[in-house]
């Protein structure tokens, strides 16, 4: 017997195009089974559980909410309920294990798997109330629209703002070396220097970020991109050393 849920896994696997030995190969269901799903000519009873409350696990939602507002997404599922899908580039697979464990982490006995698209792994999960755990889902890119934080979710980021940090640096951030030149004695020399950098077209996603930043005590500066503050730089060697230590590069 499988739950509601892992049918409509598979069936939405299959509805993507997908054949039905590559998701019995990734469900590790038959395609018997799989096939007599697709004939059902009555739909899938809805899932009915009722919303069971708040995270169950602040810091995990306090970074996975960091990657839902870089690179997250609900969608709706045609029979009821809601699909969180969080891209994860290829080339950070250390990323996708640490998204997919957050996920479980703030809601124990979720079903989740990472779905390969061009450069990049969706890690996806279904559940009926995805919604009241992120209730800036809308309409609309995020940058089209206000970004704000509930009071329950700002006293979790409050409560753990290195996760926060962390989770929009794995989405939207990266740590890079930068190099300059500067006269040493007379002579010209290279000198290199690590250098974090924050990348969201949201003001308002940007502002969650810096507002973050300057409560742990990080300095910060707008780099613009055709006259728009496009990035956050962190480059002070004594701010680049808290996020080294809390943060550190994607893996």
């Amino acid at each position: 017997m499988y739950d509601i849920s892992t049918r409509r896994r598979a069936l939405a696997l299959v509805a993507e195009g997908r054949s039905l030995n590559s998701v019995s190969r990734e469900t590790g269901i038959s395609r018997a089974t799989i096939r007599s799903w697709q004939e059902r000519l009555e739909p899938l009873p809805r899932m009915t559980t009722p919303d069971p409350g708040p995270p169950a696990d602040n810091s995990a939602y306090s970074y996975l909410l960091g990657l839902y507002l870089g690179d997250g997404c609900l969608s709706a599922h045609p029979r009821g309920g809601y699909y969180l899908r969080i891209a994860c580039a290829d080339a950070w697979p250390g990323l996708v294990r640490l998204c997919r464990e957050a996920i479980v982490e703030v809601r124990p006995g979720v079903g989740v798997y990472a779905q390969q698209k061009q450069g990049c792994a969706m890690v996806t999960s279904y559940y009926p109330h995805w919604p009241a755990l992120f209730p800036q889902h809308g309409p609309g890119k995020k940058h089209e629209r206000p970004i704000v934080l509930a009071g329950w979710q700002q006293g979790i980021v409050d409560a753990h703002p290195w996760e926060f940090v962390r989770g929009l640096i794995h989405s939207d951030g990266c740590r890079v070396t930068n190099w300059t030149t500067r006269l040493v004695g007379g002579e010209r020399k290279r000198y290199e220097y690590p250098r974090y950098f924050f990348t969201n077209k949201s003001d308002d996603i940007r502002r969650l970020y810096t507002d973050t930043l300057d409560r742990l005590g990080l300095e910060w500066t707008h780099c613009t991109r055709h006259g728009d503050p496009y990035n956050i730089s962190v480059a002070r060697k004594a701010s680049v050393a808290l996020l080294d230590a809390h943060v550190g590069p994607k893996h």
